[in-house]
Order: C-alpha cells, then structure tokens, then sequence
C-alpha cells in the first residue's frame, strides 16, 4: 500500500458552536479555536476536522448553508478563517473542513431563485415534482420526520427535503449544480485546507422518483467527477458520511485505483445498541460478541484496496464512555478502555471534542431544553404514535445528538471555562469533576491516555499498517487482539487486551507468557498479568 500522509494521523473534530467563545456571546467562535491551538497541539493532533463555520440560518446548527464561501458571523469572519488556517499550518495542524454537498438551506441564494417560478435558471439545482391525486409526490421519509416534500404554494409543486424542510436536496443529475460544488471545493482548496469531510455523501446519487436515496447507480461517477475536478492531484484527506455503506460498497469509494476518497465514515458498529429494522430511538442492549465481529470484519476488509476510520463519537452521537462504557463507579477506567482498545487498530482515528477528558452525556428535564432539530421531530412523532414521555425522554438521554453538543468542559471556573457570558446551551453540570485543566496536570488521566495513544500511532508502524487477528472471539467480556506488521524479514507484532465489562476476569493466552514490553494501560500498575480488573486494558509490544 502506498502510504498517505494521513496513515499516522489522529483527526479531532471542533464542533464550533460549542468548543471554546472568544467574546462572551456564549458562543464558541473561530477566534477560540485559534486560543486552543496550543491545547490541541500538546494532544499531538495532526488534523482538525471543523464541523461547518459556512454562512448559516441554522436550522440544523450549521448544516443548511446559505452561503458556501461567507463565514457564519456568530463564528467570526473570512479573516478570522485565514489567520486559523496559518496558525494551524504553523504548529503544523492540518484543516479538513465539512462540506454539505446533498443539500442548502433554503434561504441560498440558488433556493431563493428557483422557487420564483417554473422556468427560473435555477429550477432545475433543486428537485421539484408534482402533485399525485392531491398527495405528496410519494412516500419518502425526512431523517428528521413526516414527509420528505414539503408543498411551495407559490408553483404548486413539492420540492424534496430528505433532512428539514429549510434544507431542500441539491440536483446532482444537473451538471450545472455539480459545477458550483466543483467551484466552492476549489475555491476553499485555494485557501489552503487540507481536504472535506462529506455529509451525508451517499444521498447525492438519489432516484428520488423511485424512492432510491442512499447508493445511487450514478453515485459513484458523481465522486470520482468530483476527484478529478478538485482534489484528487493534492493529496487530501477526504471522508465520505455514508451510514448505509457495507465493506464492499467501502472499497468502492476507498480503493486508491478508484480516485474517489480517503476512506469513509462507517456506521455499523454504531447501530448495535438499537432494535434490529427499527430507528435509533428503539433502544437494545449492546450485542458485545456482535461488536467484535463487526470490528474485526471492519479491520481485515481491506488490504491494499481501501483505508478505514476509527471513531466512538462526533456531533451526531452520543458520549462513548456514557453509551457503551460506565461513566459512574468505573468512569476513569472506561474511559480510557475505550480510548486504548480503538486506537490500537488498523485506520485514521477520530477523537471527538471532550472525548480525550471523557465527557459524558448530559440528562435535561424537557424537551424543550434540547435545541436539536431531530430529538423535537422524533419527539412529536412518538407522542402522536402513544409513546409516553417518559419513554421518549429516555431515548433522548441515551441517544440524542445534543449529548455530543453541551460545551467543552476546560476549567471548573463559571461555564467550565467555555464562556464569560450565557452558553447557548447548557454546560454539563460534572464540569467542575471533568475538565481539561485538570486532566493537563495529571498525568495519569483520560487526556494523557489519548495524547500517549498519539504518540505510538506515530512511533510503532505496526499500529499504522499491521495486520489485524481478533482473540478470543466467543469471550463474552474479552476484547483482544493482535497486529503483526512484517517487516526486513521481521515481524512486528502487537498485542491489545481489553476487559470490556466492570468484573475481573482471568486470561489464559500464549501472548502473555511472551516477551513483552507494556506499551500503555489503564490502571498504574499491573498487578497481575493474566488478571484483569473492570475494564482493565493494556497494549503490549511482543518481542
């Protein structure tokens, strides 16, 4: 495999609304980003993936642009943009930034215009249809609940929406609105970034007639038009979001003969925890042995025809150590569990914001105090479909997207250090037990796991590229595995052991009656090798 820049590096995603307000207006801003470069550095990050900064209604907090290449004033200016993108460069930090490509807001200029009137220029950048016997054009449903048509009086036709209704879909079958995304990629490549990451790309392809949206025949031919019309001769990190994608449909997109992406933003491990056919809101224990098998099919799908991620969270989900570890009694050492069983594996790591302090998700009393778009859909939804309250606030607290979205938790001072004035969401009330100023002086924290994660990706290539075994793989609270990497008729090999579950286990492996050098663990001391405690995890280098 010819290696990429992007191989050894860990990605951290800024959700800006929420990671640091420079000016008091309880809003995170481009200007606090710039203050925590010095933090960002000090983890050892290579790349910020910065969720969308564009000019915004913020219908859905940023993801319906009105404006691709005018920034979003509640996070400062195009200058405030270019001074991030060279202080960033400086401490040398890449910035790979979120690009909207299936829909706008409808408050676009384009929108505004195609809306006018049938034979408007800019009709066709939008997907209209007629009315069928009085009804919505067909059945398709919006992510964020009822119909996916939403009825323009002034025409009298529907345009599709498949998110809110202030996002109307993009036509990408027009070559003209292929064109502008074209523009607005280069436009932002020419300021110096250093590749996208793609919402919801898996949608562009869309036969909406038809009622096909993920996975489109042409899909495909769109993103490798898109590769040769902007990034493909630059050696960019580009991501593709695409929740319906198998390994197959993964190396379509990833495989370098392709000239299509990076990699992709899988989401099977994140659907274990949900009834199978049903919604994410339908909640189910996590199947643990499931997990592993979709872990390891994820980690051996791809030799030298793809490159995977790999990710706990980000702005959609909720907190990891919350979800899947125990964020009460054992809240230290899930968390860092979780960090060193991840970052162990074969891919390009992604660590949300909060995560490396292992913030947690957040319990509000109403609806009503949880801004997102989706948690308020799904709720008038279920009341109508007889859920009580108490049933649907109970998803929320597991599953909401706002988990991810309460501010960054940097100090115990007022607003845990993230604003001097009113945060326009609250601020997780365990913000004076978690925080980054504590975590920076003490070195046996969930910070200083992650930063020593870093760091070895970068020191031992058997982390990068060596080859994936899954151990003891009908153990119900085991998560082992090993990486061997061959190397000048050597081999490399690393071992990676994980007690999943909050009970001590014993062990019996062949690796760890091996020469070995402990390489990070989550407990200061191991007591016993074949003993691990709740949640213990350790990774060895074997000689």
């Amino acid at each position: 495999m010819k290696k990429k820049w992007w191989h050894n590096q860990v990605v951290y995603q800024i959700y800006p609304r929420s990671f640091m307000d420079s000016n008091g207006d309880g809003i995170g801003d481009i200007q606090g980003i710039i203050k925590k470069l010095p933090y960002l550095e000090e983890l050892g990050i290579g790349v910020i993936w910065l969720s969308p900064v564009f000019d915004s209604p913020n219908d859905d907090n940023g993801y319906d642009i009105s404006d691709y290449r005018a920034i979003m004033k509640e996070f400062g200016t195009m200058e405030d943009m270019e001074e991030l993108l060279h202080r960033a460069k400086q401490r040398k930090i890449s910035i790979v930034l979120d690009l909207v490509a299936n829909h706008t807001s409808d408050e676009h200029q384009w929108f505004l215009e195609a809306r006018k009137s049938k034979d408007n220029p800019y009709r066709d950048y939008y997907i209209w249809k007629d009315a069928v016997k009085g009804q919505e054009p067909n059945g398709l449903i919006s992510a964020f609940g009822g119909s996916a048509w939403e009825y323009d009086e002034r025409t009298n036709q529907y345009y599709l929406h498949l998110f809110s209704k202030k996002q109307p879909d993009l036509n990408w079958t027009n070559s003209k609105v292929r064109q502008e995304v074209y523009d607005l990629m280069n436009f932002w490549i020419e300021k110096g970034i250093a590749g996208f990451r793609m919402d919801v790309i898996e949608l562009i392809g869309k036969i909406p007639e038809k009622e096909i949206t993920s996975n489109g025949p042409k899909l495909h031919e769109y993103i490798q038009e898109m590769n040769q019309k902007t990034f493909g001769s630059k050696d960019m990190l580009t991501v593709g979001e695409c929740w319906g994608a198998d390994t197959n449909i993964a190396k379509l997109y990833s495989d370098p003969n392709r000239n299509e992406l990076s990699m992709i933003f899988q989401f099977e491990h994140i659907n274990l925890d949900q009834i199978p056919g049903k919604e994410k809101w339908d909640l189910a224990p996590l199947n643990f042995l499931a997990l592993k098998q979709v872990m390891k099919k994820w980690q051996t799908a791809f030799k030298q025809d793809g490159w995977n991620s790999l990710f706990w969270n980000n702005h959609d989900l909720p907190r990891i150590v919350s979800r899947w570890g125990n964020d009460k009694k054992y809240w230290l050492e899930s968390a860092k569990m979780l960090a060193i069983l991840l970052h162990g594996m074969k891919g390009t790591p992604y660590i949300y914001q909060g995560e490396e302090i292992g913030m947690t998700n957040i319990r509000l009393k109403d609806i009503k105090d949880y801004p997102d778009i989706e948690a308020h859909g799904m709720y008038e939804s279920r009341i109508k479909q007889g859920y009580t309250k108490e049933e649907i606030m109970d998803s929320i607290y597991i599953k909401g997207r706002d988990n991810a979205r309460t501010p960054m938790q940097w100090s115990a001072d007022k607003n845990a250090g993230f604003t001097t004035g009113i945060p326009w969401f609250g601020v997780n009330p365990n913000y004076k037990m978690i925080h980054a100023d504590s975590q920076i002086k003490d070195k046996s924290s969930i910070f200083h796991t992650y930063k020593k994660l870093i760091s070895l990706r970068k020191e031992y290539e058997v982390i990068v590229y060596g080859d994936f075994q899954l151990l003891f793989e009908e153990d119900e609270d085991i998560f082992a595995y090993t990486r061997t990497l061959e190397k000048n008729k050597t081999f490399e090999k690393l071992l990676v052991v994980c007690n999943f579950h909050d009970k001590e286990r014993t062990v019996n492996m062949e690796e760890l009656k091996q020469k070995k050098q402990l390489l990070i663990s989550n407990y200061e001391l191991v007591k016993e090798e074949h003993l691990l405690r709740p949640y213990e995890a350790r990774m060895y280098l074997l000689a």
